[in-house]
């Protein structure tokens, strides 16, 4: 449910992402993948040895920097002594730095150990996830049920401070260093959220977080809902599972709603997507570059419904990587009706490469692209029908984005 990254920033889809601050264990699939399962996220590889300097580049500059600091450098203060291992560190961070890549970070001890327990899901957090966009540490989500929903976190939201000091320039490593902490203890921060014009002052308490993967719901309209939460590991028996109850209620009308869910697997979506798709239908391309050849990931072919299926899909600024790949597959095959609010916009696939046994490097090696091509990272995907969700909606007990979702499924407009 990822999670996530900035820099110094594996195959994420998503989180997205970006680093996720959750507690659930099942939740790492966000965080961590291998290629052979299709994770969205980041693949660990291992390190290759000792690599070649590239040929015709020029480092006497570097090692020209490094002697003249160590000749002359005398600190100001009493800065703490910087060993020759963080001297390499500095060096390899601003190297990844230097592709202009939010995602594309190296991750020194400290940072490698707080990825690892994410991965483990093993700490206490708020219970959303994060990650950059233009330049600012934004909200993709805040997780269901978690102290950070509960606390009035809303997708989109720009994180300008934590405890008071400037997230200017910050990663989303060194923002989730900050905002995790001891359970029990709050995280204060200050939050800059469109359509208002006054910073947000929200305190967070921080817990042990467990996430939902799934909720089904009959409405008395005739109309199936499903909230799905995450793409975690265990996500597609439980859509299996959700669907049983769909097709026992009688109905054909179907809300999936993807609202505020950050991604996962990449397996996941593409399994669920096959509960819509002939065999062999392309649910997603997965891009490297000009001059490579995409790989395909085609549906399974579960396929069992037929045309008198009506569908809608609802999505926001918190539908990330998985959502997304889900969501745009459905739409582009004619399956399904998109309602709500332009996505988040995560189609970048990163690779953990171990640098030492105790330092890593994210690199990002290809995009996600929908069937007919178009970059997910480019902006996301807009809605078919857009409607607003407001604060004050979400105030009153109001959501106008699923009724309009259940009128487009009741009428067909």
């Amino acid at each position: 449910m990822p999670f996530s990254s900035i820099p110094p920033r594996k195959k994420f889809v998503a989180l997205f992402v970006v680093l996720l601050l959750i507690g659930a264990s099942f939740f790492a699939g966000l965080q961590v993948g291998f290629r052979q399962t299709g994770v969205l996220g980041v693949i660990p590889i291992a390190a290759n040895g000792g690599a070649a300097i590239p040929v015709g580049v020029d480092l006497s500059p570097l090692w020209k920097a490094w002697h003249s600091l160590e000749e002359k450098f005398v600190p100001a203060t009493t800065t703490d002594f910087v060993t020759e291992e963080e001297k390499i560190w500095g060096m390899i961070v601003g190297l990844a730095d230097s592709y202009g890549d939010p995602y594309t970070v190296f991750l020194p001890p400290a940072d490698s150990e707080i990825f690892e327990e994410d991965i483990r899901g093993s700490f206490g957090g708020v219970g959303m996830e994060i990650g950059i966009r233009n330049d600012v540490v934004t909200v993709i989500a805040p997780l269901k049920d978690t102290p950070a929903e509960k606390a009035g976190v809303q997708a989109g939201d720009k994180i300008l401070l934590i405890d008071g000091e400037s997230t200017d320039g910050l990663s989303i490593e060194r923002a989730v260093q900050r905002i995790r902490g001891e359970i029990g203890t709050a995280v204060e921060l200050t939050i800059a959220r469109n359509g208002v014009d006054e910073l947000l002052e929200i305190s967070v308490v921080r817990d042990v977080i467990k996430i939902p993967t799934i909720a089904t719901e009959l409405r008395p309209d005739g109309v199936f809902v499903i909230e799905l939460y995450n793409f975690s590991a265990v996500s597609t028996n439980e859509f299996r599972l959700a669907l049983r109850e769909f097709i026992v209620s009688g109905t054909n009308k179907l809300l999936l709603d993807l609202r505020g869910n950050p991604g996962g697997f990449l397996e996941a979506s593409v399994d669920i997507a096959s509960w819509f798709l002939p065999s062999g239908k392309v649910v997603v391309q997965e891009s490297f570059g000009e001059g490579k050849d995409p790989v395909l990931h085609r549906s399974k072919g579960y396929d069992i419904f037929n045309e008198n299926l009506k569908i809608a899909i609802l999505i926001n600024q918190g539908s990330a990587s998985a959502s997304e790949i889900l969501a745009g597959a459905l739409r582009e095959h004619d399956i399904a009706t998109l309602v709500g609010q332009k996505t988040f916009g995560k189609g970048s696939v990163q690779e953990l490469v171990k640098i030492t046994p105790e330092t890593s490097l994210k690199i990002t090696i290809a995009q996600w692209l929908t069937p007919k091509g178009v970059s997910i990272s480019d902006g996301g995907l807009s809605p078919d029908i857009e409607v607003e969700l407001k604060t004050e909606d979400i105030q009153k007990g109001k959501d106008p984005q699923r009724e309009r979702a259940v009128e487009f499924l009741l009428t067909g407009e």
